[in-house]
């Protein structure tokens, strides 16, 4: 969690499966509602994040390139 009450997980550098292994145990711990961001660097995981959200029936809020590389994803727990 960051200083200002943020959900996040840095999955930068870790590789298929294990960005959505992370955001699935981290989401976990939300209410319904919260939002959840995701950092990741893995060539897959844009397609990963939004076949799984689609799957568990959670919102993919956003999507965006980090300035570092990798991107960004915020993501909505919907029960």
């Amino acid at each position: 969690m960051t200083p200002d009450g943020t959900t996040m997980v840095d999955a930068r550098g870790r590789r298929c499966p294990l960005p959505i292994i992370d955001l699935a145990r981290a989401i976990v711990t939300l209410a319904d509602g919260d939002t959840i961001t995701l950092w990741a660097d893995d060539p897959a995981a844009g397609p990963d994040v939004a076949a799984w959200c689609r799957l568990r029936r959670q919102e993919l809020v956003s999507s965006r390139p980090l300035p570092t590389g990798g991107e960004e994803f915020v993501v909505r727990r919907r029960s």
